[in-house]
């Protein structure tokens, strides 16, 4: 395992806050290009046809088969990046090297004003897709570094709440910004969308020096051929146990069908509106931030309804809403309809993926000393699942012509994940004392 320098201090609270000002500053990209601004963007500056490497398809396609492509490309490199992270000593460099990678592509895309720049911000987009999720590999490595393991939670916690609260803000201002484009001088909204491309870019990379700065050096490791093979002889281990573990292994392809719904949805749910439903970017500004608001309501509600019926009866409740999301999702022609059904998506946005974590946690065989390893076959498997529930969206669109169809072929995702869930036992635990 990589050491860190002998008299870097364990569980300081400056340290500790400027890791979680890390996701401060990246899960701007995440809510606000991935989720908001960039997908209306996209299909809004782009002709609906298009001819990408001889191949005609719809520009919400090819965004949607952008996004495959970003994450293949993540999925391959991951164990590789995981084994570095672990053994190579090298979290720092990479850390840097992927924020420095995603917020100039970030910054990029200000120049893309339309067709005459698609390949700038196609590319533009894949790479930041690659720095964000390339960079979340070395910031979650430098966890256990930072503080004992009875913080682990904790400090977590508060990763994800700084996370939470820079990426709203940042969404707030831009949706001032857009909406009022005429009083900050732009000329158009278009300018005003591209000025807030760059403000994650500049967000990104500006709050990120903090944690640079206070972050442990790295003690570099002589690099060798076990260090870069570790992560994928991690994977090949735990799949070699899993394949043994007829519950476990349920779990897991019923966590990756479904995976593969809801990550698609979120993806996608901005360029489903925008152009079936003429969504505009102000309007879908406001329905990320209900999403975020009712993720809240819906992250505690279920995690009470586990604590209270279990886990399993949790995510099979959950499970039958993202099915219902889907099929009137095919169904909607209003735009108030929509609204509801985002509400819903914000429902059980949250609880599912905090929930999967911690029923996953749960069947991992106790005491066992590889639970690295297990959320490193976990997170890999949420990774591949992205790629096949966009790619499976794309592919529909193209297909049918229909982005309605292809929320349709998602709710097959949802009910092939709740048939394997129904043979999956979880073990029970002691409910908390309040």
């Amino acid at each position: 395992m990589a050491s860190t320098p002998a008299d870097f201090p364990i569980n300081d609270k400056r340290i500790i806050n400027g890791w979680a000002i890390f996701d401060w500053a990246n899960s701007a990209f995440a809510l606000v290009i991935t989720a908001a601004i960039f997908p209306a963007y996209f299909v809004a500056v782009t002709d609906e046809d298009l001819s990408v490497l001889g191949m005609e398809m719809s520009n919400s396609s090819l965004y949607t088969f952008a996004i495959s492509a970003s994450y293949l490309i993540i999925a391959l490199f991951s164990p590789l990046l995981s084994g570095i992270a672990d053994y190579g000593g090298r979290r720092k460099f990479f850390l840097k090297f992927f924020t420095i990678l995603g917020s100039v592509s970030c910054l990029s895309l200000f120049f893309f004003k339309g067709m005459g720049q698609l390949e700038l911000g196609t590319i533009g987009f894949m790479l930041a897709m690659i720095g964000f999720a390339g960079g979340l590999v070395f910031y979650n490595a430098f966890l256990p570094v930072i503080v004992t393991e009875d913080l682990y939670d904790r400090v977590s916690a508060r990763g994800f709440s700084f996370g939470y609260i820079g990426s709203v803000i940042l969404l707030i201002i831009n949706l001032v910004m857009v909406q009022f484009w005429e009083n900050f001088g732009f000329p158009d909204q278009g300018t005003a969308t591209r000025y807030a491309f760059l403000s994650v870019g500049l967000w990104w990379i500006g709050f990120a020096l903090i944690p640079f700065r206070r972050l442990p050096s790295d003690e570099k490791q002589k690099a060798s051929p076990e260090m870069l093979r570790k992560g994928f002889q991690e994977l090949k281990k735990v799949w070699r146990a899993v394949k043994g573990e007829q519950n476990i292994r349920s779990f897991l392809f019923s966590f990756f069908f479904y995976s593969a719904g809801v990550q698609t949805v979120l993806f996608l749910a901005s360029t489903f509106a925008s152009k079936e439903l003429n969504f505009g970017t102000s309007e879908l500004i406001v329905i990320i931030l209900l999403l975020q608001i009712v993720a809240i309501l819906g992250a505690y509600s279920f995690a009470r309804l586990s604590e209270w019926k279990g886990n399993k009866v949790s995510l099979i409740a959950m499970l039958l809403i993202w099915m219902a999301i889907c099929i009137v999702g095919y169904l909607v022609q209003e735009k108030a309809q929509f609204y509801a059904i985002a509400a819903a998506v914000g429902l059980v946005m949250g609880g599912i993926q905090s929930l999967s974590r911690s029923t996953y946690s749960k069947l991992i065989p106790e005491h066992s000393d590889d639970t690295t390893s297990y959320f490193s076959f976990y997170d890999v498997l949420e990774k591949v699942a992205i790629i096949i529930g966009t790619f499976t969206f794309g592919l529909m669109e193209q297909v049918t012509g229909s982005m309605r169809l292809s929320m349709l072929v998602l709710s097959g995702f949802f009910l092939v994940g709740l048939l394997l869930l129904l043979r999956v036992r979880v073990r029970a635990t002691a409910p908390p004392e309040i």
